[in-house]
């Protein structure tokens, strides 16, 4: 081995070992979604300065919370946007083998909560900034980092409103959430939606004097499921997908207080997950007139009553043409000329639909191992995520 082959390999595995150390910090920061991140944002900010980087703060309304967007290069050009986001789901009712917030080694793999999702390639991502620097890239690398991606893309938008206005933005964008390093130029959009249902209390022994909210409720997510079951029947359809068709599911009913008095309330939330090409406003629609079907036989008991719909999250679907440049780029990068779609959403869609930029969605872990007790990224795929940002920096010299 020659000495600048085995100096290479040296500065490779230091790398290696600060991406690990700086993984150990990230999942060390409790930035469930219910929580603040803002500890987790100000330490990358301060480590992006000691690197002389300076770094912009988009906070929520309640300052409890930031996005963060640094620049490193070239400011008067485009260049690649790397983005990932800093939360991640919670940890209770889960039966975890070690602490979630302390990074545990086992068996070639790194354990605790993000460490797939996503946590793990931003730590990939901070441990290369001080070869961003030394190699004196020819287009910048963009660093975006949000909160609340986990309930719906939300702390995104935030960031999104200042970019928007920027007079030069980045010109492609590279989601860094678990794909098992494998490139995706696609996922579907969501819609999700809270019902609430104001009924007429009574006595159950007079239950036909009353409006039963859960039963309008019961009724309201079967018509639901009845237009999932035409979408699964009809489509539109798109093999890329391991689900090939917009789906409609309801996940939370809460309702009445005891068995004999007839409830006056009920709450539920239901998601729909469509394709890109498809609007999913039309289901909306449909719903909504069913619920007036409904509320004329409410109302016909008593007027004060109804269905209030409040939206919860929406993000757009992703879809790039796999022909474009920056396609062939990323995969020529990963050498894998092979790209696929996924069922689960990103920040993507927002990148792609309000700047307007080419995005894929590319990242070390795999989202099996998400959102799950024991939760984990491999040695490998850190290793094999890292080593694509190598390539991406030597590209950009």
């Amino acid at each position: 081995m020659s000495s600048s082959t085995a100096s290479e390999k040296e500065t490779t595995l230091e790398t290696e070992a600060k991406a690990i150390d700086l993984l150990k910090t990230l999942v060390g920061f409790d930035t469930t979604s219910y929580k603040s991140n803002l500890e987790l944002i100000e330490f990358i900010q301060s480590y992006l300065k000691n690197y002389g980087i300076q770094s912009t703060l988009v906070y929520d309304e309640s300052g409890k919370k930031a996005n963060l967007y640094a620049t490193i290069g070239r400011t008067d050009i485009g260049g690649i946007m790397l983005s990932g986001h800093t939360d991640v789901v919670p940890v209770a009712g889960q039966d975890w083998n070690t602490n979630p917030f302390c990074l545990t080694e086992s068996d070639d793999k790194l354990y605790g909560r993000g460490s797939a999702d996503m946590k793990g390639f931003i730590a990939s991502v901070l441990s290369r900034v001080p070869d961003m620097l030394s190699a004196n890239i020819s287009k910048p690398i963009h660093l975006a980092f949000s909160y609340d991606e986990e309930v719906g893309c939300v702390g995104v938008q935030r960031l999104l409103d200042l970019m928007e206005h920027q007079p030069i933005k980045p010109s492609c964008c590279i989601v860094g959430e678990p794909t098992s390093m494998k490139v995706v130029i696609g996922h579907k959009g969501k819609y999700a939606r809270r019902v609430n249902v104001k009924g007429h209390t009574c006595h159950s022994g007079q239950s036909p004097f009353g409006v039963n909210a859960i039963d309008y409720a019961a009724e309201l997510i079967v018509y639901i499921r009845q237009l999932a079951r035409e979408k699964e029947k009809n489509g539109p359809f798109d093999k890329d997908y391991e689900v090939p068709y917009t789906t409609l599911h309801t996940g939370i009913v809460q309702g009445g207080t005891v068995l004999n008095i007839v409830p006056n309330f009920c709450q539920f939330d239901f998601e729909i997950r469509h394709l890109y090409e498809e609007d999913p406003q039309h289901l909306l629609d449909k719903i909504e007139a069913y619920t007036r079907h409904l509320e004329t036989e409410m109302r016909s008991i008593s007027a004060d009553t109804g269905f209030d719909f409040e939206t919860l999250a929406t993000y757009p679907g992703l879809l790039t043409d796999p022909g474009i440049e920056f396609v062939s780029y990323v995969k020529q990068l990963l050498d894998n000329g092979a790209h696929s779609k996924v069922a689960f959403g990103t920040e993507g869609g927002l990148f792609q639909k309000r700047l307007g930029i080419p995005t894929l969605v590319c990242g070390p872990g795999n989202i099996d191992q998400a959102h799950k007790a024991n939760e984990f990224i491999s040695l490998e795929q850190l290793q094999i995520g890292g080593k694509f940002l190598d390539c991406l920096i030597q590209s950009l010299n």
